[in-house]
This record gives C-alpha cells, structure tokens and sequence, in this order.
C-alpha cells in the first residue's frame, strides 16, 4: 500500500505539498489515502470537462424536445381549449398527480440544481431546511388558503385583495410588483442559471442557447395555456426524478457511500496561491447540519426556521405561480393530493441536489472550491467562486453517453418548468389584473389574443436582461434568492394570512401594511447591494444592519413590522361591514354554511362583489364556428385557441360549483388528514436528525 501511495505522490503536482501538510493534521491514513487519490483524480480531469459532442446525448436532447413539444401541443388539440378558464386555470379539471407534479416542477427549477447544490458544495446542508419546511406549506395552502380563494372565486390572487377590500389600488399594487418579481428574479435566474449548464456543456453562444430556449418554452405555453404547462411538468417531473436518482447513486457510488462523505468533504479544498490564506476555502465543521450557531454562523438556526417556515408562507400560499396549479384542480381533494405529492417529493433535493453538490465538490475541489480569483474566472468565468458550476460538472463528468443528455434534458426541464410556469402566471396577472382595467368591456378573444402576445413580451424582455444577470450574480446563488424574496416576499405573507383570518382588517391597513413592509426591505435591499459581502480574510466595512442583522433576521423583523402596521392603521379606520366578507374570509367560506344570514342575502341577488359588472356574463364552453369565417380567421382561431363564440368577460364560480369543490366524503378526507400528518411527521423526523 505505501509502495503504491509512493507512486501516486510521483504523479501530483508539486503544488500538492501545502495540501499534504493540511492532511497530516487529521493524523489519519485514511484520510492520507483519500487525499492522494483525489490529487490524481484533478490532475486527470481538471483540465477539461466533456462537452455534449456525442451523437447519443444529441439524440437523447432532440428526443426530448420532441416529447415536450409534442405533450404541449397536443394540449392544444383538446377541445375548448378557447376560453379564458381553460387557458388561465387549465379548466378547473386537473387531478392530483398533474397538479401536484406542477407544483414540484415550478418549484425545482435550474436555480436548485445549480443554487442548491452550489450552496452544498460550498456550505453544506443548512438550506434544505427551505425545501423541508415546505412539506408544512402546502399543507397550510391546501387546507387554510386554498378553501378561501376557491370561495372567493379569484382567477388572480391580487383579485382576491380586491373583492377582500374594494377598491382598485391593492391590486394594482400587487399585481404590478409581481410582475417586476417574476421578470428580474424568477425569470433572470433561471435563465442566468440555465446558461451556466448550457455554456459548461456545450460551449455554445449564451444569447443564442437562451433564445432557442425561450422560443420553445414560449411556444407551447402562448399555444396551450396552463393545461400545456401542467400536462408538459408532469413529464419534466418524471424526467428530473429519475435522471436525479440516476446520478444521485452513480455519485455515492463513486465515493463508496455517505460515511465517505462526511470523511472526505472535510478535506475538500483546492489549491491555492501562496498570497492566499489557508483559512479560506476550508469546508465548514458544521457542514453537516441544519441548526448552526444563532450569531456567528453563515446561517443562524433561528432565522433560518422561522424564514423558511412563516417567511416562506407567502412563497407557496400567495404566490399566483405555485397557487395558480392549485387552482386548476378539479375539486379539493385532488388539490390537497396534489400538495401532498408535492410536498413529499420536496424532501428528496438533499439527497438528490445537495449531497451530488458536496460530492462534486469532493471529486473536483480545485474547481468547486476554488478560493483565487483569477483562477475560478478561468474556470467559470466568476470571480465570486464556482461552486454554481458543482451539479453540471458532475452531470458532464460521471454520466455515461446517452445518460449525460437525459441528465442535460433534465437541467432543460427544470429550465423550461420554471420559465412556463411564470410565462403563464405572468400573462394571466397582466391580462386579468391590468389589462381588464383598461379594457373594461374586453371580450374573451382580446383577453386571450393579449395574454399570449404578453408572454412574448416577456420573452423579449428576458433576453435583454441577460446581460444585467451575468454581471450581478456571483458566489451562492440560492443564497441570493432567498435574500431577495425575503426582503420584498415576507410582507406578502403577512397580508394575506391576515386578511384570510382577520376579519377586523380593512383596506387601509392592508395597503399602508405591505407598503411599509415594501419600504423596509428595499432600503435593506438597496444597502446589501450598496455593500457586497467581503471576501475571505477581508474586513468586514458594512454597516451594521449588514453585519450584525442576517437576512434571515430581517425578514422575521420584516413580518413583524408588517403585521404591527396593519394592525395599527386598520384600528384606527372603518371596520367593513360583515356583509361583505362572504365567501372571502375563512370565518365566511360559500358552501360551508357559515354565516346562513349571509348565505341567504347573497342568495337574494345581493352581492359584495366590487366589480359587479365584470362577472356577469355566462362563460359559453363550446368553440362555435361562425359561418363566414375566412380561412386565415379559422387558422387564427385554432393555434390561438380563441373562437367569434368567445365574447363577453369573465364568470366566477357559482355557489354550486363552489359547494362542488369542497365536498369531501369522510372516507377521503381521513385519509388525506393522515397523510399530511405522516408527511410532517417524516419531515419533523429529518430535520432532527441533520439537526
């Protein structure tokens, strides 16, 4: 054995000699072994990584492309696709899996794989407590929210605000900073960490990848709607699982299993330049936990809990990405099923995403790990680091042929998951909540026609903020998402839990609450951006609500400061009268007998409706050919789904159809109830034991 770690000493670089002196320190031969094993490993690999050349993962990708376009448009050839309820909420008809592998699907997208598992090789494990906590989440949106948006029978959870309220300002609001959201975070992001793959992969031309990219995602989604969307996530969600679970165990089975890597993730660092301190870039002790020290640490348990938890309720309850699949369910039970499913599988990103990350890390540390600046810019063109290039250099590393394009199109699915779902959500906010504003007497046609050109819009938009996203991102990037949507989300999730439970809350304190909360997180926002984060052995210049206040911290005093407001600006206006809360609290659901003397004023043709007009008119589900037609009208008619028969506006729900949701038999609703408490049970069960 000596003879043999004589001859793998040979083969290293003479640089290796800091690196020996780091192992001695762990007085351990294994750890000796370890070491020299993965000396000859960089040195081997780290000079270049395998591109997408191969004529199999061609044909695996183009395969690919062709089942997601086809999925989509044969979404398209379903009949009344034409309306404004089939293309925004899929028709109301979707069942569990769909709907909850859309969940998943918008949910994961390249910024976990890249993010999550760059913020793995470089930190260790303490984020995932955003993807447990999400177990929790869905099950408050299934059985809290989900009840009262369906009652108040929103398209747009901004309209919710508005017939909550009255009045037009808070959805407006909301509806316009959404879009600003979706546009320079959701959509930035995922693009910004799509291009990393796709550059690492395949050396292509960055706008010209993206492009293609959009165009694609773009297509299927201005063509079928959201029923596109969720037929076309269930197959990305299918695809990502398995190619995940596929790389997942070539990974472990590289390094010989999880005990392998608690050892050698330990003694995973690169080579550096003298000039360079040896503190820096070394794997942290607590790595391996979740709850790390509450003021010294990268991140501190208590904000971590209480920001992935109540922070995040905004995130899966209020958002009109993830709460728009929900939405499309064809009753309460399949949209509690699909929560749950989508729930369950967001427990698997640590074993799928994080550990593949630390073992990425482990297996190419020079790269992922690299401290020098000039060194991670030759390797991934950031200065900032590299460990958002740990998952797909993996991917491109240890995948076999054929195995390497899946796990290519797996990348792609998450890329186009995310995209889709905000396109659709976008253009469903623009076109219900902004368009109809200035378009009060649009018909069904306008609405349609203007929603899908929106998507275009944004398309267009997205490419010509790559450059902007290439020159502000850097280090951890899922830490910087998280940041973000704590500053300008927590606010989101304090108006909407208190305007679902408060019936004292009115639209005053609604309005001046979040706009407080906003004005908080964006002059926070504003100084983090003002003064970057130093580097390793650098002083830390930052004013103190930077360096002593974590932005997990801030976004619990956020949620504090926002719900004080409410509170204080409701108490001193008007009460609404109770009247007018039917159907919009969960104290006052329609088709749950609450408030009978309600129930039956409503029934009475009295209604607390504010935009009384705008739903009177009874959606028609038949696509009507008008005589007369020309043939470019009825080619118009059938790519844009829209038909003459398509006029009007937009219907809410019936007491009926609401009645109809939320029936559950007791047999179903018992065991959905167990279900969801086997599902925190078993989320309770691993966040204690990586405690």
């Amino acid at each position: 054995m000596f003879r043999f770690l004589f001859v793998l000493e040979q083969t290293t670089t003479a640089a290796a000699s800091g690196h020996l002196q780091f192992a001695l320190s762990y007085s351990s031969e294994v750890h000796l072994f370890t070491f020299y094993k993965f000396q000859v490993l960089r040195t081997i690999t780290m000079d270049s990584t395998p591109g997408l050349d191969h004529w199999g993962d061609i044909t695996v990708i183009a395969l690919y492309f062709l089942a997601v376009l086809g999925v989509g448009l044969w979404s398209l050839c379903k009949p009344n696709h034409g309306t404004i309820k089939n293309y925004f909420l899929a028709g109301r008809n979707m069942k569990w899996l769909p709907v909850g592998a859309s969940l998943f699907s918008s949910n994961i997208g390249s910024e976990h794989f890249i993010g999550l598992a760059g913020t793995g090789a470089a930190a260790g494990i303490a984020m995932v407590l955003y993807e447990f906590s999400s177990m929790v989440l869905v099950v408050v949106l299934a059985w809290l929210f989900l009840p009262v948006y369906i009652s108040a029978g929103v398209y747009t959870l901004p309209e919710y605000m508005e017939k909550r309220f009255g009045g037009a300002r808070l959805r407006l609001y909301l509806s316009s900073l959404s879009l600003i959201l979706y546009i320079f975070t959701k959509i930035a992001v995922s693009i910004y960490a799509g291009a990393l793959f796709i550059h690492l992969a395949l050396g292509w031309n960055t706008y010209a990848s993206i492009a293609g990219l959009l165009c694609v995602t773009g297509l299927y989604t201005i063509l079928g709607g959201l029923a596109a969307v969720i037929y076309t996530d269930t197959l990305q969600t299918l695809i990502m699982t398995i190619g995940a679970i596929i790389l997942a165990v070539i990974s472990f089975n590289k390094i010989g299993g999880y005990d392998q890597l608690e050892e050698r993730y330990m003694i995973a660092v690169a080579r550096r330049s003298p000039n360079i301190s040896a503190s820096c870039g070394v794997p942290r002790e607590d790595a391996f936990h979740i709850f790390r020290d509450p003021v010294d640490s990268d991140n501190p348990w208590p904000g971590l809990l209480l920001q992935s938890s109540i922070g995040c309720m905004w995130y899966w309850c209020c958002d009109q990405v993830i709460v728009q699949r929900s939405l499309a369910a064809k009753n309460l039970k399949h949209a509690k099923g699909g929560s749950l499913l989508a729930g369950y599988l967001k427990l698997t990103p640590l074993f799928f995403m994080i550990f593949p990350g630390m073992i990425s890390r482990i297996l190419y540390p020079d790269m992922i790990a690299c401290v020098d600046p000039d060194k991670c810019e030759a390797y991934c063109e950031n200065r900032a680091g590299c460990s958002n290039v740990a998952y797909p250099k993996l991917v491109l590393e240890l995948m076999p042929t054929g195995l390497r394009g899946l796990l290519m199109a797996v990348i792609l699915s998450a890329i186009m998951s995310s995209l889709t779902s905000i396109f659709n959500s976008s253009a469903t906010l623009f076109t219900m909540d902004l368009w109809r504003k200035l378009r009060k007497k649009a018909s069904q046609r306008e609405l349609l026609i203007v929603g899908r050109l929106f998507v275009v819009l944004l398309c267009g938009v997205a490419i010509l903020w790559i450059p902007m996203v290439k020159s502000s991102q850097g280090g951890q990037l899922f830490n910087y998402i998280q940041a973000i949507q704590g500053y300008l989300g927590t606010p989101i999730g304090a108006l909407f839990i208190m305007a679902i439970l408060w019936k004292r809350m009115n639209e005053k304190g609604a309005f001046f609450g979040i706009l407080t909360g906003h004005i908080c997180g964006v002059i926070r926002m504003a100084i983090d951006f003002a003064y970057p984060a130093p580097g390793c052995d650098e002083t830390d210049t930052r004013p103190v609500i930077l360096s002593a206040v974590h932005y997990s911290y801030f976004g619990t005093i956020s949620l504090i400061v926002t719900s004080t407001a409410i509170v204080i600006f409701s108490l001193m206006t008007k009460a609404q009268d109770e009247t007018e809360l039917y159907g919009l609290t969960w104290w006052t659901l329609r088709g749950q007998g609450h408030n009978d003397y309600v129930s039956e004023r409503f029934s009475n043709g009295v209604r607390a409706d504010h935009n009384l007009d705008e739903f009177e008119f009874e959606e028609k589900e038949e696509d009507v050919r008008v005589e007369g037609d020309g043939l470019c009208r009825r080619w118009t008619n059938t790519v844009f789904g829209t038909s003459n028969s398509a006029k009007g506006s937009i219907p809410e729900m019936t007491e009926t159809q609401v009645k109809t949701f939320m029936k559950q038999d007791r047999k179903w609703d018992a065991f959905l109830n167990v279900n969801a408490a086997i599902g925190i049970a078993v989320m309770a069960f691993l966040v204690g034991y990586f405690r």
